[in-house]
């Protein structure tokens, strides 16, 4: 499947400062699979290690961490040649062996021309860890996500469809085949964006199958929090990540510590709940109480909204049937105006655009302000359907006048009284 990431790694390995390259992102977005096949295509040798499944590998790093006599062992391990600005080799689950993370520092300072990828499920997790020796300043750091919807056309064969979107999203105009799209963003909120979950959807089309991956990739989220936590962190871990879908469901979305359990407290959880965000399984969106630039100084990081990060995963949770999602039943608005919310959060952490929410003493709440590059706030109002009107969204525009705002509905695409009209399917063109 088409990743975009791919344009960023070519851009990596063409650069004449190249780094070592961590890539992290939550188990199933890809990784693996993405660079392996860029180190098939791109490089004339590819080698592939990961530290998970091969216990010899670690003890190449526990003498010296000379990248001349690792390199040479590796060769004679993997059976293959490794050569300077030829030889891609990739390190997977390198979260496994804390000192091959601590290795990259040496193989940027001394031979900085071997073309290096490192991965890991739990690599933000190991990375915010004091135990990890992380080579700050000798890597470059990635961030991998679930497929975006742009990405889900691509694999579904419509990448003509994206172009469309792209030019209607551009000039404001009308989308000809918008009831068409609308009926693909459905399907997405059912399927979500892991591959092996898509990818199973287009061979058998069967919903069953659908559900049982998306349960075996949670399952396989659960499995991590016991393996790589302590025994009472890993049960605060489970309790805070099962509480999220119940969070999302309320009318106001503000994660709740009693939610979690009767009498939990903020401090109880800020390690369970820190390690779910940078283990990349959800996004954070913190309220500021001033949409000006940057928003950063106006944020209350005490109060915070959670979404997982795919929103299969969280459609999933639900329990609610796809074929319900795709008949567009009546009674399902409230939980349809959850799952777009999830979605558009994704969409805009994707386009690494921070998740911010606003709030003005509790009268008026907006979804998401987002900050342009040139100091400007813009903010987002999402509905699940038709219904455009919204209180919170003129307030804001009274209140910060700002240059134009953004309404995410199933509306077609348009410009009206400054509001930019965006589908729900457009939304991975807000950059």
């Amino acid at each position: 499947m088409e990743r975009k990431i791919v344009f960023e790694l070519l851009n990596w390995k063409n650069s004449t400062d190249r780094l070592p390259l961590v890539l992290h992102g939550a188990r199933q977005v890809g990784k693996t699979f993405t660079v392996s096949e860029f180190g098939k295509q791109y490089y004339p040798h590819f080698v592939y290690f990961n530290f998970e499944a091969n216990d010899r590998l670690k003890q190449l790093f526990e003498n010296d961490l000379s990248p001349n006599r690792i390199i040479k062992e590796l060769s004679i391990l993997s059976n293959e040649p490794i050569i300077e600005h030829s030889t891609l080799i990739f390190f997977d689950e390198i979260q496994a062996c804390e000192r091959a993370l601590t290795s990259l520092k040496y193989f940027a300072e001394e031979t900085p021309n071997y073309h290096i990828i490192v991965a890991g499920s739990l690599l933000g997790v190991a990375i915010n860890r004091e135990k990890y020796s992380f080579p700050v300043g000798k890597v470059t750091i990635k961030t991998m996500f679930p497929m975006d919807f742009e990405e889900f056309l691509w694999a579904m064969g419509k990448k003509e469809a994206s172009e469309i979107i792209n030019d209607s999203y551009s000039n404001n105009a009308p989308c000809s085949i918008h009831d068409y799209l609308l009926d693909l963003y459905r399907l997405y909120l059912c399927i979500g964006g892991m591959p092996k979950v898509l990818h199973n959807y287009l061979e058998n089309n069967d919903f069953d199958k659908v559900d049982i991956i998306q349960r075996d990739i949670i399952d396989s989220y659960i499995a991590d929090m016991v393996k790589y936590t302590s025994q009472s962190e890993s049960i605060k871990l489970i309790m805070a990540y099962n509480s999220i879908p119940a969070q999302l469901a309320k009318e106001n979305k503000k994660f709740q510590f009693k939610l979690i359990k009767s009498g939990a407290r903020a401090n109880q959880y800020e390690t369970a709940l820190e390690w779910l965000c940078a283990s990349g399984v959800t996004n954070k969106c913190t309220k500021v109480t001033q949409g000006k630039f940057p928003l950063s100084l106006f944020a209350e990081h005490s109060f915070f909204k959670l979404y997982l990060s795919d929103v299969g995963l969280l459609r999933n949770r639900y329990g609610i049937s796809p074929n319900i999602i795709l008949a567009q039943q009546e009674n399902m608005e409230h939980i349809k105006g959850t799952l777009a919310e999830n979605y558009v959060s994704n969409a805009l952490k994707t386009n690494k655009l921070h998740n911010f929410y606003w709030e003005s003493e509790g009268k008026a709440e907006l979804d998401f302000v987002i900050q342009t590059p040139q100091g400007t706030c813009i903010p987002i109002e999402v509905k699940s359907s038709n219904n455009v009107k919204a209180k919170s969204l003129k307030e804001f525009v009274n209140k910060y006048n700002p240059p134009y705002s953004i309404r995410v509905s199933t509306k077609n695409f348009g410009f009206e009284n400054n509001i930019k009209s965006v589908p729900l399917y457009a939304c991975w063109c807000i950059k």
